[in-house]
């Protein structure tokens, strides 16, 4: 019983720490870029764009491009991480999940720079000769490759919530005739909608603020993206490539703007996902 106290002691400091450094980060980038909120600049640097020749330092094209590469990347890593967690949950034998769960772990050990190699290398003359024009490093190759980084993640959080579900519900479906595919459709998913929610959030959040692949794929332009063709540049490449060396100049401080910005970004997207789990729990009871 001490035992468990001592742990419970343990587990609780963590998470007071963990809150107390999440906080002060937020804070750190307030006080640093709060000089832009009291000159009045902070929100006129979210709708402008950014050309420093005249003195004008929007992240606009940033939060686009931000957006833009994530959330496709989001859209096609999602069926195919939906089928990958299927076929491991669903596989016939239990070597060949094993075996198919062990590939997805070691796909989450890669580190982002061999992916962006391989996309530079491979992904991005297959898009350049695929579409006839341009250099190839475009919102679309920036994030079928982000797609591939996030959906080990989402994945073995599909799996895991599938593996849950209650064994009655898929023998009722079996006693019933039902097939795999209606088994997956109408009991696995319907009732493994907290961990795919879960997953959605991580993976969105890895997508949003991952570097390396934005850096080296999408092409880092700072001009407003009209299609997935086009290069964009998004907050964390921006954050890595702009270099000032005066630190109280505006064109610093827009580096914690953008640092403002992501967390705002993943701080909505986990309380919005938590207030429809709360909404949704309530409509079940």
């Amino acid at each position: 019983m001490r035992f468990e106290h001592i742990l419970e002691k343990i587990f609780l400091s963590a998470a007071i720490i963990s809150v107390f450094v999440t906080v002060f980060i937020f804070g750190f980038m307030f006080f640093l870029g709060f000089p832009l909120i009291e000159g009045g600049h902070f929100f006129r640097l979210l709708t402008q764009s950014w050309m420093p020749d005249r003195g004008i330092y929007g992240i606009y094209p940033m939060i686009i491009g931000t957006l833009s590469i994530a959330s496709l990347a989001l859209f096609f890593s999602f069926p195919l991480s939906i089928g990958c967690a299927a076929l491991i949950c669903n596989a016939d034998g239990g070597k060949l999940s094993w075996m198919l769960k062990k590939a997805v772990q070691l796909m989450t050990g890669v580190p982002t720079v061999v992916y962006g190699f391989v996309g530079i290398f491979l992904l991005v003359p297959i898009i350049r000769e695929l579409f006839n024009g341009g250099a190839g490093m475009c919102i679309l190759s920036a994030s079928l490759l982000l797609a591939i980084l996030i959906s080990p993640t989402m994945i073995l959080f599909f799996a895991e919530s599938f593996a849950q579900v209650p064994k009655s519900y898929l023998y009722a479906v079996d006693a019933l005739g039902g097939s795999k595919a209606q088994k997956l459709l109408y009991v696995i998913i319907p009732s493994s909608w907290h961990g795919i929610l879960t997953g959605l959030v991580l993976s969105l959040g890895r997508a949003m603020g991952d570097t390396l692949i934005a850096l080296m794929i999408a092409g880092n332009a700072v001009a407003i993206p009209h299609s997935v063709l086009d290069s964009a540049r998004s907050l964390t490449s921006h954050i890595a490539l702009v270099i000032a060396a005066d630190f109280d100049s505006l064109e610093f401080r827009t580096l914690f703007a953008c640092g403002i910005v992501l967390y705002v970004f993943t701080t909505l997207i986990v309380i919005v996902i938590r207030r429809v789990g709360v909404f949704s729990g309530h409509s079940v009871s």
